[in-house]
């Protein structure tokens, strides 16, 4: 079975390090819970998916030049399950602050603390956050 691929956008601020989205709770994928901004690769590179997602999704705008991989998590959700590599990117630099722009997908962002990250939160999302604050790369989950 192929391997799905979801992108993921990590970004740390001074005051409250990383923003997470509300995603809406009739969402195909985890309603009611909060995630990284996130996006399925279609037909393009891994980061212009980021890059396309951020501004859809939220109102970001990020150069293909402050981006870089940050971790990869490699999930499997359910036994026989399509597996996905969830590469997180972490933007060094972005234009605008996170605004619900696609309110059937997500109905707030809200920047959290790393040591308060809210409840519930999408499994890959808290893999990642702690693992980056580890400065570990790559989580398998599920296998």
């Amino acid at each position: 079975m192929l391997n799905g691929v979801g992108v993921h956008l990590h970004l740390e601020d001074a005051d409250a390090p990383v923003p997470l989205g509300l995603r809406h709770p009739e969402s195909r994928y985890a309603g009611n819970t909060w995630h990284y901004l996130a996006g399925r690769c279609v037909q393009e590179s891994a980061a212009a998916c980021l890059i396309r997602e951020s501004r859809e999704e939220a109102g970001l705008y990020i150069d293909h030049a402050d981006v870089g991989l940050a971790h990869v998590v490699h999930v499997v959700d359910t036994p026989g399950g399509q597996p996905l590599m969830q590469p997180v990117f972490r933007a060094h630099r972005w234009e605008g602050s996170p605004e619900v722009r696609k309110p059937d997908k997500c109905l707030a962002w809200r920047w959290w603390p790393k040591h308060e990250l809210p409840d519930p939160l999408v499994a890959c999302t808290r893999t990642a956050i702690t693992r980056i604050s580890e400065g570990r790369t790559y989580s398998p989950l599920g296998w």
